[in-house]
């Protein structure tokens, strides 16, 4: 089944999101009352396709450096771009967050089978194990995707899914088993009801998101990357 998510708008009264105005109110907001994703939602200047294209990458997953970004020759629009992207990594780290700027050409999933998927474009949560979020904000290309917590379940508390897995596992569906779930990232995977409706992260909004950890107050927010179609340009994300 194939699930497309729509762009992200202000949410009315939604019981997972909520949109704020700053950067302080992003970072400061607690994450509580069922609420798992906060949205500093941005109109941004500035011509970031120039920056994707100036990087020139390859194929999966390039980290880039302020050193890598400051010596790019860009036209107006682009030292803009280049100059929101500063700002944005200084603002992150001036919280004790460590951010990393990524373009992103295409990932390289080592998947052996839909069973045992634990890659990023899988529906999963973020996890840790003290209290921490995840911030991400996409520049270009496709954006990443959300899914409210009562639009899925767990993959592995699907009873065919779970069913596989005893076999596959060679045991009893004891602590054991939960243990071998959690050894392979298995138990952070989602797969969406049939009435779910996906939503976009969109484009130059900076969103906090729950992750799972001991004592959360609220549940981690679901999410994945963007599956990478044929001729798809370069993503510019932003996460911490």
């Amino acid at each position: 089944m194939t699930l497309a998510a729509s762009t992200f708008t202000p949410p009315q009264e939604d019981p997972r999101i909520r949109v704020v105005g700053s950067f302080e109110e992003l970072v400061m907001t607690p994450l509580r009352d069922g609420i798992n994703a906060l949205c500093w939602q941005r109109t941004l200047l500035g011509d970031f396709g120039e920056i994707v294209e100036k990087l020139e990458v390859g194929k999966g997953i390039t980290s880039i450096d302020e050193e890598r970004l400051l010596a790019l020759e860009l036209s107006g629009a682009g030292q803009v771009a280049r100059e929101v992207l500063l700002q944005d990594l200084a603002l992150l780290r001036a919280s004790d967050l460590l951010p990393s700027l990524d373009c992103i050409h295409g990932y390289v999933n080592e998947i052996e089978s839909e069973l045992l998927r634990t890659d990023v474009q899988s529906w999963h949560v973020d996890s840790a194990t003290v209290e921490a979020d995840t911030y991400l904000c996409t520049y270009f290309g496709a954006a990443s995707e959300g899914l409210r917590n009562e639009e899925a379940m767990r993959r592995v508390d699907v009873p065919a899914v779970r069913a596989e897995l005893l076999q596959l596992y060679g045991g009893e569906d004891g602590e054991g088993f939960r243990d071998y779930l959690n050894e392979n990232y298995l138990d952070l995977h989602y797969k969406p009801l049939p009435a779910a409706r996906p939503f976009s992260f969109g484009l130059g909004h900076l969103w906090r998101i729950a992750t799972e950890y001991p004592e959360s107050p609220v549940p981690p927010c679901i999410h994945r990357a963007p599956a990478t179609l044929p001729g798809q340009l370069p993503r510019l994300l932003l996460i911490s």
